[in-house]
């Protein structure tokens, strides 16, 4: 990659990695790191990120899960369910259901870049690998990080960037309740999930959310048409963010080892 790439001028490789580290410790290199994701640089993109501040923006994250649970709870079709399709909805929707959660209370947060191993870092680890036992186990009761097992992976600032693209999208819009519940209901009722028994009648619910917000915004706005055309993009732009992403972001920083599934499964069988 030619944008972080370094002086063509020496040949030693040692001494290119030492010096791509002192650039990157060096406050010019540090703003040319910052210049380069905001003007999309794929390498900018790629670099991994971690919360600001990980115990506000966590906290807000995971009450707006509470609240995203509680009002699908409160959807009468969504009752007339059997358990296993509610599960198999909210197991599929809840990361994009919480994001337009983020937007209607406008939750905003920041990041930091991580401090990744460098090059010669990890060709010293790799060889100190090679000459001692590999690393124990973690000590008991120490709580293991990882989401579904695994270290930890930290979101790519390209993929923070596309939730809070979302986010000023929405607040652009200035998004009325109505319209995030009827938007929260299309993407509630997914009938092309695999697995689901009721598909028609959960389709026929989607269809009947969409209609409501149609009507919806050609009643309250002038030039209805565009602005639901509008609402169809957030709602486009809502598949591009992963769950994982989600849950890395979010809640590892607080509950370090769970399986969302089975924290959404106690959440959704408990009375919120």
């Amino acid at each position: 990659c030619r944008c972080c790439a370094g002086s063509r001028r020496h040949s030693s490789i040692l001494y290119n990695i030492l010096r791509s580290e002192e650039r990157a410790t060096s406050p010019a290199g540090q703003g040319l790191r910052r210049r380069q994701a905001s003007r999309g640089c794929p390498c900018g993109s790629r670099r991994r990120v971690a919360l600001r501040s990980p115990q506000v923006a966590c906290k807000a994250a995971s009450a707006v899960l509470v609240k995203t649970l509680r009002f699908v709870q409160n959807v009468p079709c969504f009752q007339e369910l059997p358990l296993e399709e509610q599960l198999l909805l909210v197991r599929s929707c809840w990361a994009p259901l919480l994001v337009l959660g983020l937007a209607q209370d406008r939750v905003h947060f920041e990041t930091v870049e991580s401090a990744e191993p460098s090059m010669l870092q990890r060709i010293l680890t790799t060889r100190r690998q090679g000459e001692q036992p590999p690393p124990r186990g973690p000590a008991p009761g120490r709580l293991q990080h990882g989401l579904s097992g695994g270290g930890p992976h930290l979101p790519s600032a390209g993929e923070v960037q596309a939730i809070k693209g979302f986010l000023a999208k929405c607040w652009s819009l200035d998004i009325s309740t109505k319209e995030y519940a009827y938007l929260k209901g299309t993407v509630l009722f997914n009938p092309d999930l695999p697995g689901l028994q009721c598909t028609q009648y959960i389709e026929g619910l989607q269809r009947e959310a969409q209609q409501a917000l149609n009507e919806h915004v050609r009643l309250i706005h002038r030039g209805g048409e565009a602005r639901f055309a509008k609402m169809n993009v957030v709602l486009s732009l809502l598949r591009s963010i992963s769950a994982n992403v989600i849950a890395e972001l979010f809640f590892r920083p607080i509950i370090g080892a769970v399986n969302m599934d089975d924290m959404l499964l106690e959440m959704l069988c408990a009375k919120l």
